[in-house]
């Protein structure tokens, strides 16, 4: 008579409860937390309903079980994208393409799922309520960080309210959300990242647009291009030519400071690094 491995049983556990959270991400996702129930699971998964109940219990640890699974994607797929950059503007900037990149790519079928489900849990406190509140608060906290580190490095203006930014920032989502789930507008993205770029700083989005689709004028603030003189007005950012005028501005630092017309490397670096 054959006799099961302990090991083999555990492994084949975690795997089947793996298995039960991937499909109740993505049924929560389309059909809500609240139409997650042991039994909508068996049939899906063409299980028991005893055997997805020994898993989790009851349904509301089910229901924690699937958000916790949905956070470990959210990091993988947008907090963890960003984590390379610099912390400040690199890393916020970073943080913003990584979250709207997540909602246009459709990770969850359903749209951003902890908008979802906190239009389901607003208002019904709970265990799932403060989970979900919970990790909203924790998203929120790490933009609101690399916020003040963006304005302590004056890269942000030094009157910058974190709060209120983070707040705006909230709401550019909250409507890509809305507009690629309700409308299916696939000008949506573009629109939000001009909002993030609007919130971030007016000049942004403008020189994105010329450095990404013209080459600069020859003649900028009678200056010259790159190598073409004495004194060069605008910086070599990666194969894109930024205005001088811009990354003194970023610094707080006015352009017609005699001392500030030259540029030295390590500022310039600093400066182009997240573009």
């Amino acid at each position: 008579m054959l006799s099961v491995s302990p090991r083999r049983s555990v492994a084949e556990a975690r795997q089947t409860r793996a298995d039960i959270l991937t499909k109740g991400v993505r049924l929560a996702s389309a059909e809500g937390l609240e139409g997650l129930t042991i039994g909508r699971l068996a049939t899906a998964l063409d299980m028991s309903k005893s055997g997805v109940l020994g898993h989790f219990g009851s349904k509301e640890e089910l229901q924690l079980a699937v958000i916790d699974a949905a956070a470990d994607i959210f990091t993988r797929e947008v907090a963890d994208r960003a984590r390379g950059a610099e912390p400040g503007l690199p890393r916020l900037l970073a943080m913003c393409r990584a979250w709207v990149s997540y909602l246009e790519r459709r990770v969850f079928p359903g749209g951003c799922f902890f908008t979802a489900a906190a239009a389901e849990f607003d208002d019904r406190p709970g265990r799932v309520r403060n989970a979900i509140a919970g990790l909203a608060t924790v998203w929120n906290r790490d933009l609101y960080r690399q916020i003040r580190a963006a304005t302590e490095a004056r890269d942000l203006p030094k009157d910058t309210d974190a709060d209120q930014l983070v707040f705006e920032m909230e709401g550019v989502i909250l409507a890509l959300n809305n507009a690629l789930q309700l409308h299916r507008d696939t000008q949506a993205p573009t629109r939000a990242r001009r909002a993030l770029s609007r919130l971030l700083g007016h000049t942004v989005t403008v020189l994105m647009t010329l450095l990404l689709t013209s080459p600069p004028p020859r003649n900028y603030m009678r200056g010259s291009r790159p190598g073409e003189g004495a004194v060069s007005r605008w910086i070599v950012a990666g194969r894109r030519h930024v205005p001088l005028r811009y990354l003194l501005f970023r610094r707080g630092l006015s352009h017609e400071d005699p001392r500030n017309r030259r540029l030295s490397p390590p500022l310039s670096r600093s400066c182009c690094r997240w573009w």
